[in-house]
């Protein structure tokens, strides 16, 4: 009998894993927080009190890390991306939905990450299932979407006139080539074999073979459909909070309701393979 006990948050997405330590992790419970995040697309931990070092070992036992191109990476651990608001600072990183790294020829896995210094208050995250957007399509778009393909690009936060860089987050290094990749509007996960939406807001700049004025009736769709409240859940973060979330099948969105309060928080990516 497991000891693990995962906790379902809501009717459209995640699950909090309860009696599991991520620093001393054995194979058995490993198994039992794999088909977790396989199952629910995006699982919580609490009470976790895990050293930087322990948080890189725990994501290379899923895959290799990703190391982030363009926000600022923790100056000893450069595996560790600094998700970080200061408090005079009045834009977050990831206040808008968006999926991680779906600009990269092979989209990234999935990200963990670690409340390090939090708000009083504020600084929650939403999450929002990809598979339950696709389920709640009608049969007519499934058929339509099923062949297509969206191009994606970090040009539209991360480029010279990107979100970020009209802002106090302007620090954001900015690339010469950000090129567009192409990945299809409609996944087969490969580990649980449902479909999933594969757009965001961040990253999806147009249809493949469509030009952008073309495509943005159909992708703002698309958009508000997947931040339909009932596929979403709110998790709200404490000390010793861990989020870990499959990019494949989750969207997420930092709110930004913590003005004049820092809020710093260690990512890291973990590495996937190319979806079609």
């Amino acid at each position: 009998m497991s000891h693990i006990e995962v906790r379902k948050m809501t009717g459209g997405c995640g699950a909090e894993v309860l009696g599991v330590n991520l620093a001393n992790l054995s194979n058995s419970d490993m198994e039992a927080v794999r088909q977790a995040y396989v199952d629910h697309g995006v699982i919580f931990f609490r009470d976790q009190s895990i050293t930087p070092e322990e948080h890189i070992a725990f994501a290379r036992r899923w895959g290799d890390i990703v190391i982030n191109r363009y926000f600022p990476a923790d100056q000893t651990y450069p595996e560790i991306a600094e998700v970080r608001k200061e408090k005079a600072q009045t834009v977050n990183i990831g206040g808008g939905w968006h999926t991680d790294h779906s600009y990269d020829p092979d989209p990234a896995m999935g990200s963990i990450l670690v409340a390090r210094q939090l708000p009083e208050t504020g600084g929650d995250t939403m999450f929002a299932s990809m598979y339950a957007a696709y389920d709640a399509l009608s049969p007519g778009l499934k058929k339509t979407l099923e062949g297509m393909r969206a191009m994606h690009s970090a040009m539209k936060a991360f480029g010279a006139s990107g979100y970020y860089q009209g802002g106090d987050q302007s620090k954001m290094k900015v690339e010469n080539e950000m090129k567009e990749v192409s990945h299809p509007v409609i996944v087969t996960h490969p580990e649980s074999g449902r479909k999933a939406l594969y757009v965001n807001l961040a990253f999806t700049t147009r249809f493949e073979g469509w030009t952008v004025q073309e495509s943005a009736p159909l992708l703002n769709y698309l958009i508000q459909h997947g931040s339909s409240p009932e596929f979403a859940c709110r998790f709200q973060w404490a000390e010793g909070s861990i989020a870990f979330w499959d990019n494949r099948a989750t969207w997420h969105y930092a709110i930004n309701d913590y003005h004049g309060q820092q809020r710093l928080m260690h990512r890291i990516t973990v590495k996937g393979v190319p979806l079609g």
